[in-house]
C-alpha cells in the first residue's frame, strides 16, 4: 500500500471514527456542541449515514444530504442542504438565510437547543430528501 505524502494512511478508519475524532481534538464547548447535535440527528433519522467530506466536514445524509456540522472559532453551523424548502416554526435558522437552497443554524457558546424544533427539522429534512428522490425515480420509470 502506498502511503500518502505526510506518511498517513487513513484507510479503513469510518465516516463515524472520523467524525468521533473532530470532536475530541476541539477539546471545548464546540465539540460538546457538535456532540449534541450529533446526537440529536441520530435520535431523529436512526438510519441516517455518516459521511466525512471536502477534507473535514462531517455529513449526514438519508437519501441525500440532510446537513453538515462544521466548526468555527466561534460556531458550530449546522447547514441544511436544503433549508429553503424546509417550514421551520421555531425559527432556528439564523445564518445563510440570503439563500435560493441552503439555510444553517449557529450554535454559539453557552446556547440552549431546542431538541424537539431541531429534530422536527431533521425529520423534515430527511422527509424532502425521500420524496425528491422518490419523485425522481417516478419520472424515470414513466420515461
Amino acid at each position: 500500500m502506498k502511503k500518502s505524502d505526510s506518511g498517513e494512511r487513513k484507510e479503513g478508519v469510518s465516516p463515524s471514527q472520523l467524525i468521533d475524532a473532530r470532536i475530541d481534538e476541539l477539546r471545548d464547548w464546540r465539540g460538546e456542541m457538535l456532540a449534541r447535535v450529533r446526537a440529536l440527528i441520530k435520535q431523529a433519522e436512526p438510519e441516517v449515514v455518516e459521511e466525512w467530506k471536502w477534507r473535514g466536514v462531517p455529513v449526514w445524509e438519508r437519501s441525500g444530504i440532510i446537513c453538515t456540522g462544521e466548526t468555527y472559532k466561534s460556531a458550530v453551523k449546522l447547514t441544511f442542504a436544503k433549508g429553503a424548502s424546509l417550514q421551520d416554526p421555531s425559527g432556528l435558522f439564523n445564518s445563510s438565510l440570503e439563500g435560493n437552497t441552503r439555510r444553517a443554524i449557529d450554535f454559539h457558546e453557552g446556547d440552549e437547543i431546542d431538541e424537539e424544533a431541531l429534530k422536527a427539522l431533521i425529520r423534515a429534512a430527511a422527509g424532502l430528501n425521500s420524496s425528491a428522490k422518490a419523485a425522481g425515480s417516478r419520472k424515470k420509470s414513466s420515461g
